[in-house]
């Protein structure tokens, strides 16, 4: 249940796009070099009410047991009558390059939006060790501790903020296989601003997959987000997201 690449049904309260959970994207390749899904979703609805969502997702990774390329690409609209319900955007770039066993050096860059949460643009770019500290396949556990430099500005007219900072991004990820039926992926990140910590992100991805039948599992997906200073005083410190669904991989 290691290759996710199909999500047939889903139900979802709320929604946020803040923090990228990368972990959840590595696939464990093994001889392949390319992989990768791309999916472009559109609706129209016509009652009440004029509903139009567009959804685009776009995942590429390249892997040759040194090098690691991940390429990841988030697009979500949604509009209901004359509101805006959702509207974010995410690009996202990786490379990771093995130094041991138990040590690789990662490096991104990020471009991001979000209407809802009032960012225009924010854009991150940064670089950090990430340790493997396990040995075991069916008990994964990785830390990252990375620095990285934040640009932002945001779209609403009453706070009118622009920022550079400079932010530290530690994670904690784990994968764990107690059956060969259940599969437990959890991250959970911590982004301080390094010469204010009281200006902060936390957000935790948790997913629990129970296997039906031969490559088809049910998925419960958890994602926790907070921001001790977001944008503005109109933006809640807390989101979440609760998604249940049917997933089929192979």
């Amino acid at each position: 249940m290691s290759k996710l690449l199909y999500l047939i049904f889903f139900i979802s309260l709320t929604g946020f796009s803040q923090v990228v959970n990368i972990e959840t994207l590595r696939k464990a390749s093994g001889s392949a070099k390319w992989t990768g899904s791309v999916s472009l979703d559109v609706s129209l609805i016509k009652n009440k009410n004029d509903i139009f969502r567009i959804a685009n997702k776009a995942h590429v990774q390249y892997y040759d047991q040194i090098n690691l390329w991940l390429f990841v690409n988030d697009l979500n609209f949604q509009k209901i009558g004359g509101n805006s319900l959702v509207n974010r955007g995410t690009q996202h770039l990786r490379y990771n390059r093995k130094i041991s066993e138990r040590v690789k050096w990662e490096a991104f860059t990020q471009a991001q939006y979000d209407a809802i949460s009032e960012i225009d643009f924010r854009g991150l770019i940064g670089t950090g060790p990430r340790f493997k500290l396990t040995k075991s396949d069916d008990y994964r556990f990785y830390l990252g501790t990375l620095i990285m430099y934040e640009y932002e500005k945001a779209s609403s007219v009453i706070s009118n903020r622009t920022q550079n900072d400079l932010r530290g991004s530690v994670y904690l990820s784990f994968s764990l296989y107690p059956t060969e039926t259940i599969s437990i992926i959890s991250t959970s990140y911590y982004q301080p601003k390094l010469n204010e910590f009281s200006d902060y992100r936390f957000s935790s991805n948790t997913s629990l997959l129970f296997e039906i039948f031969k490559n088809l599992a049910f998925k419960t997906n958890f994602n926790f987000f907070y921001d001790a200073i977001p944008v503005s005083s109109n933006i809640p410190k807390t989101q979440f997201e609760l998604t249940n669904g049917l997933i089929y991989s192979f």
